[in-house]
């Protein structure tokens, strides 16, 4: 995790001079987003707060998404638009500036869905919306969580600079 701080300190650099907030709801990157920004002394400043969104339970509990939104055409878990909806609710509901989320499937096999290990869907929701999909090509499940923290943070920076 060493190497996802100084892009968690930039991102700090950012939100701070900017007074703003951040919330992360994550899945298969198990906490690694949310504890590289808690690793940066003064987080409180801009952390809200987070949530590792693993399963439907988690989800409808703590996102308040129920099944319903899964009846809109393409939203799946570890597809785009639940990226973004994740993003968005997490910043809806914690009333912070920016969310960022991430889903996918570490390894070392793939998801129900049809997605290979390596694959991860990220979303950007405050004053920019935006959304990509990465393909790792591994099925090193620890690699994959590594890389789509990595990524997330990467892509958050990218958002907050642009």
């Amino acid at each position: 995790m060493r190497d996802l701080i100084p892009l968690a300190e930039k991102i700090a650099i950012e939100l701070i001079a900017r007074k703003q907030t951040i919330g992360i709801a994550e899945s298969s990157t198990g906490g690694l987003i949310s504890a590289a920004l808690l690793a940066v002394p003064g987080a409180s400043a801009y952390f809200i707060g987070g949530g590792v969104i693993y399963t439907r339970d988690a989800r409808r509990v703590l996102m308040d998404i129920s099944d319903d939104a899964f009846r809109i055409p393409g939203m799946r878990s570890s597809s785009e638009p639940y990226a973004q909806l994740l993003a968005t609710q997490i910043r809806t509901r914690l009333g912070c500036d920016w969310g960022l989320s991430e889903t996918g499937a570490t390894g070392p096999s793939g998801n129900r869905y049809g997605d290979a290990a390596g694959h991860s869907c990220m979303a950007v929701a405050g004053p920019r919306n935006e959304v990509m999909t990465l393909e790792t090509g591994s099925n090193d499940r620890s690699g994959n969580m590594h890389s789509f923290a990595q990524t997330a943070l990467t892509f958050l920076l990218k958002n907050l600079a642009g």
